[in-house]
């Protein structure tokens, strides 16, 4: 006769501070990789200032007073979602490849350390990230190239649902999306060309409306189209809302899009992510 001994469930208020503690440790482990902190964390800020001094002297429009919409304004936006998705997606997935595939995973499941844990840091690391990321950004367009940040209360309140929902959800893709590669070294050729293409597609680093009709209705399939158009939402002037698909920024369709990529992405963790234990 065979005894099964299971480590008891600890408290939820323990879990809570595992989990916690973890996100400082995942940061400062994520700023000690050079390359992982350039590709995600910096590289929207490269982009928008390539662009903002390569395009220095192009009108990108003009806002309801006729100033002209420099190339820093433009891009703004879209680079606040594309560091949405780097830091969260591109980052976790992987991050996460990388530990299944060195052993780190396999270690940590036979700790005591719950699955909850582990999960409240790795998404937390990627908030501490995101918002960092923003306030980068935020601050270079404001106070390097001159960009004039929304005055309207109502603004902010749509960048902050924008922002969360966003983060939140590419976090949870990346997660789910580092089941994907068969080992960690391969990661980087399965993931980062994912980002890359749907950054092209989502109007980040081409002007959505350039795009033919069929690309954009294949890019309207996915999450980053949506943040990026609720992001214009708030730093763009009203007019532009007439390059968008079907001429409106359409903030339910970017909240019910995105709300739904969530859900997907919660499922697709619970069925793929294999450090599942009984007392976690």
């Amino acid at each position: 006769m065979t005894t099964t001994i299971t480590t008891p469930p600890l408290p939820a208020g323990r879990t809570l501070k595992l989990g916690l503690s973890r996100i400082v440790y995942e940061t400062k482990a994520y700023f000690r990789q050079g390359d992982a902190v350039f590709f995600s964390f910096l590289f929207p800020l490269v982009m928008l200032t390539i662009f903002s001094v390569a395009f220095s002297e192009t009108s990108f429009g003009t806002d309801a007073d006729g100033n002209d919409v420099s190339a820093a304004a433009f891009y703004l936006p879209a680079m606040l979602a594309a560091g949405i998705l780097l830091s969260g997606l591109q980052n976790l997935a992987l991050d996460i490849a990388t530990e299944k595939g060195d052993g780190t995973l396999k270690r940590l499941g036979g700790s005591p350390l719950p699955v909850v844990s582990y999960f409240i840091g790795k998404i937390g690391q990627v908030f501490v990230l995101s918002i960092l990321q923003a306030a980068l950004l935020i601050a270079v367009a404001t106070l390097v190239f001159g960009v004039s940040l929304p005055t309207e209360s109502e603004k902010w309140i749509t960048f902050a649902w924008v922002f969360l929902l966003g983060v939140s959800t590419s976090a949870i893709l990346g997660i789910a999306l580092s089941a994907v590669p068969r080992t960690g070294k391969s990661a980087s050729a399965v993931v980062i060309p994912i980002a890359l293409v749907l950054q092209f597609i989502s109007g980040v680093y081409l002007s959505f409306s350039m795009l033919p009709e069929w690309l954009q209705n294949v890019a309207s399939v996915f999450p980053l189209k949506w943040m990026a158009q609720g992001m214009r939402a708030v730093f763009l002037p009203e007019g532009f809302e007439t390059l968008e698909q079907g001429g409106t920024w359409d903030l339910p369709g970017v909240a019910i899009v995105t709300a739904l990529w969530l859900v997907f992405g919660l499922i697709a963790c619970r069925l793929t992510f294999r450090w599942i234990r009984k007392d976690s």
